[in-house]
């Protein structure tokens, strides 16, 4: 089992899942989800690398964070995370809304990010994902972000089931472990923890400038993994092709959203070489 600590970083105090040690690799997380979402490939994973898996700010049993759900910030406090860990060279994988942070922090700090793989979200501000936005953005965005308190009030008491949507569609109908389940779910009971998740994406339109605003002045030089499934397929990857020196795509067949628990052992399959790739000693 990780061990969990609790790590002040930049401001907030994060709770963090670590296990394993050699090279760092820092996993982020999205919607619904809490570090678990990566308890298969951090079992893998730990026999070769210091893992490390926090809860992002305001999300589980991290700091209840009043703001600061942008991406721009979230990449900050990943990088105080990794300051206050003693991390100076790290792999970063994102998934879902820990996407547009992991990507932000390995634009801003190639230095610090030696390999960088992004899966299952789009990013704002960059053109590439017309096709896939053609019918609207997913339906989800636009209830979490309206007016302030409206879907915390709608959803209050009936979290589970609202849980339950998502993790059903995102492993195509498969569903995720009771135990993991349930973890989610308590994750996101209750109208501040609901709250706090939607400002993630009431926040989109402040990460979606910040991203456009810094791929104008610089570009992605750190090797890149953009990973898809359904229902980003390879859209992301379409995204990040022009803004990137060094970037691989990959489309996991027959699989949902929440790829780290729907198909881990495809995608361990494609992490091993490519985060060996970065450093001979996790060979």
């Amino acid at each position: 089992m990780p061990e969990l600590r609790r790590v002040l970083a930049n401001g907030v105090e994060l709770n963090v899942a670590l296990a394993g040690s050699g090279p760092a690799v820092l996993l982020l997380h999205g919607f619904p989800h809490t570090w678990e979402l990566w308890t298969d490939v951090m079992a893998d994973l730990s026999d070769r690398y210091r893992v490390i898996a926090p809860d992002l700010r305001g999300f589980g049993a991290s700091g209840r964070a009043a703001s600061g759900y942008d991406a721009g910030t979230l990449a900050e406090d990943a990088a105080a995370l990794l300051a206050a860990l003693g991390v100076d060279s790290a792999a970063v994988v994102g998934i879902d809304a820990g996407t547009p942070p992991a990507f932000l922090l390995a634009l801003r700090r190639p230095g610090l990010v030696r390999r960088l793989v992004v899966m299952e979200s789009l990013l704002g501000g960059l053109p590439g994902a017309e096709d896939f936005l053609a019918g609207g953005p997913p339906w989800w965005f636009g209830f979490h972000s309206a007016a302030p308190g409206l879907a915390e009030t709608v959803l209050e008491g009936h979290e589970a089931a609202y849980v339950d949507w998502f993790l059903d569609a995102g492993t195509l109908g498969d569903g995720v472990r009771p135990a993991l389940r349930d973890a989610f779910v308590r994750a996101y009971t209750g109208r501040p923890a609901l709250g706090r998740a939607f400002s993630y994406y009431r926040a989109l339109p402040e990460s979606a400038a910040q991203i456009e605003r810094e791929v104008a002045a610089a570009r992605l030089t750190v090797p890149t993994m953009a990973v898809g499934a359904r229902p980003v397929g390879a859209a992301l990857e379409r995204q990040l092709r022009p803004f990137t020196d060094d970037l691989t795509g990959h489309v996991i067949e027959d699989c949902g959203h929440i790829v780290p628990l729907h198909r881990p052992r495809a995608l361990l399959a494609l992490l091993r070489p490519f985060l060996a790739g970065g450093d001979a000693r996790a060979a």
